[in-house]
């Protein structure tokens, strides 16, 4: 009996021993996570009459859509997103939706400068490798790869899958990019593979690019029909990955798409008159992010104090930068 009775007791003296251990590794989880430090912004020089909260870097009818269908995200090959950076929540598939403010860094060339304390981070999907990728998640911050879903970039890797007979016009502004006939199969087979880099290199969310197209020059008769089918598919297609997706500018089709993207993005609405447009995300709860540009950074403080002013930009997460988008940035408070 005695031995019954002090397997019994070593039992007994065991199992308390595994709760305190579980205890203390819960408590030591907890504080780990509680010292750690995101890294330090890098102010704006100051200037007279800059806002508080500047940083720069080192260096017609449009018709009706589909009915949204069921957002799967266990699509061969997804990954899980990072979904716990700041203000932001989880859509029913899985993919990151930013709330509002969500702070964020619009880079697409030179080095990424990393160092900025905002949640997300949005950089080009060809030419940043998967490791800064991956080191931007070990600082918490979400990232957004973008790509151009409406246009030919001459010296994109990808550049000989498009067919002679899809490519279009120049686009204003932008030597040697060509618009793109977004009606094609094969490109909507390029955009799908674009996808896949993306879950590959661990993004979490997409930012295609040009896709207003049945609003410019293009060489094809595209009507607006046309782009709430291929801008539908997009969104249909980054979310059966498990990737966050947001509408880049197409202001005229804002209120018809909303309901299919996860945020906006919008470049000038402010000079063009146009931030109204998309209001209708900040009305479902999405986020806005929204830029301005200037010819130089000097000119940053005073084009941010009147825009951040504005009564038609409020609640939208609003930077200044460059053109080239390198890392200089500003931002509203």
């Amino acid at each position: 009996m005695r031995g019954v009775v002090n397997t019994a007791r070593i039992c007994a003296m065991l199992s308390g021993m595994r709760s305190v251990v579980s205890l203390a590794a819960i408590f030591l989880t907890s504080s780990a996570a509680l010292c750690t430090r995101r890294p330090e912004p890098q102010p704006l020089p100051p200037e007279t009459g800059a806002p508080a909260d500047t940083s720069v870097g080192a260096g017609g009818d449009v018709g009706d859509i589909p009915a949204i269908g069921v957002r799967d995200a266990s699509s061969d090959g997804a990954s899980a997103p990072v979904a716990d950076a700041g203000s932001t929540a989880p859509l029913d598939g899985g993919a990151w939706r930013p709330t509002r403010k969500t702070t964020w860094q619009w880079q697409l060339q030179g080095t990424i400068d990393t160092s900025f304390d905002v949640e997300m981070y949005d950089v080009d999907l060809f030419d940043v490798p998967a490791s800064t990728v991956d080191l931007l998640h070990r600082a918490r911050r979400v990232v957004v790869c973008y790509f151009s879903a409406g246009s030919r970039e001459p010296k994109r890797p990808d550049v000989a899958r498009f067919q002679p007979k899809e490519v279009g016009k120049v686009m204003d502004g932008w030597p040697g990019e060509r618009w793109l006939d977004i009606r094609s199969k094969n490109i909507r087979e390029i955009m799908r593979a674009r996808l896949d880099l993306a879950v590959k290199k661990r993004c979490d969310g997409v930012e295609p690019d040009n896709v207003d197209g049945y609003d410019n020059e293009t060489g094809f008769d595209l009507r607006a029909a046309d782009q709430l089918d291929f801008n539908s598919f997009l969104a249909d297609e980054a979310h059966k990955r498990g990737l966050s997706v947001g509408l880049k500018n197409a202001g005229d089709l804002a209120q018809k798409l909303e309901p299919r993207f996860d945020w906006a993005l919008n470049e000038e609405c402010a000079a063009k008159g146009e931030c109204g447009k998309y209001r209708t995300f900040l009305g479902a709860g999405k986020q806005v992010f929204h830029v301005e540009y200037v010819d130089r950074m000097a000119d940053a403080p005073r084009r941010l104090a009147a825009v951040c002013a504005r009564a038609d930009t409020q609640g939208f997460s609003t930077l200044v930068k460059l053109k080239l988008l390198g890392p200089e940035r500003a931002a509203c408070p």
